[in-house]
């Protein structure tokens, strides 16, 4: 599995880390600030997910009055992940 991180813009948080199986399944999702109950909830509930399912459904989420969210910005990691992988092969 390959671990990626990602530093998200406009959030609390200040970097995202996960685990890419080789079937596309996210693992390990950790977020290094934000809101620390909602985003462990997060990483819980995505252990083993579909990770392009993931993004589709977390895409445009926003946080208050800003325009993106921490979920958002997964997702925004999440779709530049899996762009690099299908440039790369």
């Amino acid at each position: 599995m390959e671990r990626y991180e990602f530093i998200p813009s406009g959030v609390c948080t200040k970097l995202i880390t996960f685990e890419l199986s080789d079937d596309g399944k996210l693992h390990n999702l950790t977020f290094l600030g934000g809101c620390p109950g909602n985003l462990a909830a997060i990483s819980r509930l995505l252990e083993g997910a579909d990770a392009l399912h993931t993004a589709k459904i977390l895409r445009g989420n926003h946080c208050g009055s800003r325009k993106t969210s921490c979920a958002d910005q997964l997702a925004i990691a999440i779709e530049e992940v899996l762009l690099k992988l299908r440039q790369a092969s």
